[in-house]
């Protein structure tokens, strides 16, 4: 019974469909939504939890903040048989009229990242599984709220001395928001032949400071938890309806 190093699961704990999310924390909210949750396992940045929703066994795992850390998880999961995997995760808007605790639903990420670099030139596109992405539209679309779909910018670096101006340069180009996982997890995950998907929750207005938004979120204002309740319940009918 192989246990792997950093998520400290062996494939007898895992099951093929995963909600990945960057927050530990994170694990316990989306666990909550699960049938018989149980705590599999908490090392460094990865926490794991399993349970069923709507019959479907399911994994949850942390993936801590950045794409090197996110890929190990990614890999390690693998490893363990998952096949199908979505990211939960939260994302800066980079156009005006997304609202916070608006839903983001991925369809391909800009690879301004080092992990995904180092698994496939940047020429090649980091793009969601069409099956999971459109079981995740069927549930919003059946929603009485508003969402938006398109391109993320994935990145490295959250404070910089010029992140206005990166901002408004990916604005330009129309890309909806920015993370710090979804490309390196798209990329690798379509070179192993694993389907990813992805569904953000956005926590700071565009055209806002960073420092300021995540301290919103911090504060865990309504609209901002509804939007992660929703992304989460998103994510898992989509795994569970996906074949």
């Amino acid at each position: 019974m192989t246990v792997q190093p950093h998520i400290c699961l062996t494939p007898e704990q895992v099951s093929e469909r995963v909600v990945l999310c960057g927050e530990p924390a994170r694990v316990d909210r989306i666990a909550a939504l699960l049938d018989n949750p149980r705590l599999l396992a908490d090392n460094r940045e990865f926490r794991s939890m399993s349970g069923t929703f709507q019959g479907v066994p399911v994994t949850v795992c942390s993936t801590g903040i950045g794409a090197p850390s996110a890929i190990i998880a990614l890999e390690e999961l693998r490893l363990c048989g998952a096949t199908h995997f979505v990211r939960v995760g939260s994302a800066g808007a980079l156009q005006p009229d997304i609202e916070l605790g608006e839903l983001i639903l991925v369809e391909g990420a800009v690879r301004d990242d080092g992990g995904s670099a180092a698994h496939a030139p940047m020429a090649y596109p980091a793009l969601a599984n069409r099956h999971l992405s459109n079981a995740m539209e069927n549930f919003l679309s059946s929603q009485p709220v508003r969402y938006h779909s398109g391109l993320v910018r994935s990145h490295d670096s959250f404070y910089r001395d010029d992140e206005m101006q990166v901002c408004e340069y990916w604005h330009k180009l129309g890309v909806l928001g920015a993370d710090m996982e979804t490309a390196a997890l798209m990329t690798v995950g379509r070179i192993r032949g694993l389907r990813i998907g992805a569904v953000l929750n956005n926590v700071v207005r565009y055209g806002n400071d960073v420092q300021a938004g995540i301290s919103d979120y911090v504060n865990a204002d309504d609209a901002l938890m509804q939007g992660e309740q929703l992304a989460i319940r998103c994510a898992l009918y989509a795994l569970s309806d996906c074949q």
